[in-house]
């Protein structure tokens, strides 16, 4: 895929994984509208590359309704839509979540997938084309203990996204799975995991899904996991 002049729309994109595949599609000429729930972060990370900024919470379907039309408006298309935002927390036995904790990552990381994927389908059905990139994590392939809450969002969103991709690609558009292994990113800000150092630099996993777009045959499912 061509990303130069690509509309390209990327929720949670204030900072981590986000903010560098902002960076890395402004490399490649692409055009910009980055939204996150955070005015003042949003806008520095925006106006530094020269991005349109859009303050949406993606657990408000309205909000990513109105993050939809106003990509349209500026840009009379969407090509791109990364649903990026995600939220975590740590882990826990089963019998100690906070469950007021849980039910807010699940709208996160679940419903904020579905309503972005939502808003993108109703624009690329009507122009006939468009990539849909949900970022999911390798918890969404297993289990682990002490992570029960966040396992479930991520595996509810994969199979929402496997599901999404057999409606989409009769209508031309491409539903892409990413699955990091783990992140130097905020989303650990709460208490980092033990082994955190060893976590995959957010830039290089950005420049990785690029590279994928940009093949011929990209994989549909990729799985990025540290070395």
């Amino acid at each position: 895929m061509e990303l130069k002049n690509k509309v390209v729309v990327i929720t949670g994109a204030s900072k981590g994984l986000g903010k560098s595949l902002a960076n890395a599609f402004t490399k490649q000429g692409s055009k910009l509208i980055l939204s996150a729930r955070s005015k003042k972060q949003l806008k520095i990370v925006a106006n530094k590359i020269k991005a349109l900024p859009f303050v949406a919470d993606v657990t408000n379907e309205k909000h990513v309704t109105n993050l939809a039309r106003f990509a349209v408006k500026k840009h009379k298309r969407i090509d791109i839509w990364i649903n990026n935002a995600g939220i975590w927390i740590p882990h826990a036995p089963i019998e100690e979540l906070d469950s007021k904790k849980v039910h807010n990552m699940i709208e996160v990381n679940l419903l904020g997938t579905m309503y972005g994927s939502k808003a993108a389908l109703i624009q690329m059905k009507k122009q006939g084309s468009g990539t849909i990139i949900n970022i999911l994590s390798t918890s969404a392939l297993e289990g682990r203990a002490g992570g029960a809450p966040y396992c479930a969002s991520k595996y509810g969103a994969d199979g929402f996204t496997k599901s999404l991709r057999l409606e989409a690609e009769p209508e031309n558009i491409q539903v892409f799975a990413i699955y990091p292994g783990g992140m130097k990113t905020n989303l650990f800000d709460a208490k980092k995991p033990s082994n955190f150092d060893e976590f995959m630099d957010p830039d290089m996993v950005a420049q990785t899904i690029l590279e994928n777009l940009q093949k011929q045959n990209p994989e549909k499912e990729l799985i990025l996991k540290r070395s």
